[in-house]
């Protein structure tokens, strides 16, 4: 029943996805947004002991619940982890009613036809059944598209479905990330072909299956209408991409059905030197704010 009452929670919830999942190469960058500079930590144990009571402080937040952060994109680590006394997906759930994700892709390959496409991820079976069994309802794998070449966005949305059918064959739901960079002259463009492209794939897939969708907030409001609408499509989440929480937050009040899934824009303002009262308080505001983003359309 738990499945069930989660995967009605992502369709149809009025909040939106936390993104706690930064990863090995960004680590440091959000720890420095936190307050934590490199000296306070001398190896990657430590870096990652730091950033994890990052993620469990904004977990146990009693800002951080269920009616207004739906899920939550987890990294590996913090999945093997424990979070006030429980594995970290069964204290999401049974503690917040959020529900639990996790990123699977291992980094980016070199650019090749204006699109980076994900690196093989070793041992991946294995890795989603040892998610099924820490009570994951899905899982995030990202690639990156630099510029409206067809060629290389249909070929990162190719591989991008073909891991989605390697994660739906474990009972899980994948979200599809190919992230369009804010700052490119062609992202208008880029994001047209890969709509054509989303749609194609989608179409393909068994009537039964259903996947969902991570893009970059499109430069056309509502471009990706068609997408929320899909029958093959759970639900269509924005991720920030570097632009400021206002930012991104206005955007995605622009577009119908999407629904925030931010990391970055989350977590700014937070600090380290904050009391608990200040980190909630601040934490509160901002959870409040993109929710309302996110029910807007």
């Amino acid at each position: 029943m738990s499945r069930q009452k989660q995967a009605e929670q992502m369709r149809s919830g009025k909040g939106f996805i936390a993104a706690l999942d930064q990863s090995g190469g960004s680590t440091p960058k959000a720890l420095k947004l936190y307050g934590i500079g490199e000296d306070a930590y001398s190896n990657d144990a430590e870096m990652f002991g730091l950033i994890h009571q990052m993620r469990a402080r904004i977990a146990t937040s009693p800002a951080f619940t269920g009616e207004r952060v739906i899920g939550a994109i987890l990294f590996e680590k913090t999945m093997d982890d424990e979070i006030s006394g429980k594995p970290s997906a069964t204290y999401l759930w049974e503690d917040r009613g959020v529900v639990p994700f996790l990123k699977i892709d291992k980094g980016l390959e070199e650019a090749k036809d204006g699109v980076k496409l994900m690196k093989p991820i070793g041992g991946l079976d294995a890795l989603l059944s040892r998610a099924v069994k820490a009570g994951i309802f899905g899982t995030k794998e990202r690639s990156v598209i630099d510029a409206a070449n067809p060629a290389g966005i249909a070929a990162i949305v190719a591989q991008q479905f073909d891991l989605g059918r390697q994660v739906l064959a474990h009972g899980l739901v994948p979200i599809i990330e190919p992230e369009v960079t804010i700052s490119i002259a062609d992202k208008a463009e880029a994001e047209d072909i890969l709509l054509a492209e989303l749609k194609r794939h989608l179409d393909a897939l068994p009537a039964d299956q259903q996947v969902m969708l991570k893009l970059t907030l499109p430069t056309k409001a509502n471009l990706y209408k068609p997408l929320v609408d899909h029958p093959r499509v759970m639900r269509v989440v924005a991720l920030s991409g570097g632009y400021s929480r206002d930012e991104a937050n206005a955007l995605l009040a622009q577009n119908t059905g999407m629904i925030a899934s931010f990391s970055r824009a989350l977590t700014e303002g937070l600090s380290a030197q904050q009391s608990d009262a200040e980190f909630n308080a601040v934490l509160d505001t901002t959870i409040q704010s993109i929710r309302d983003a996110s029910v807007a359309g």
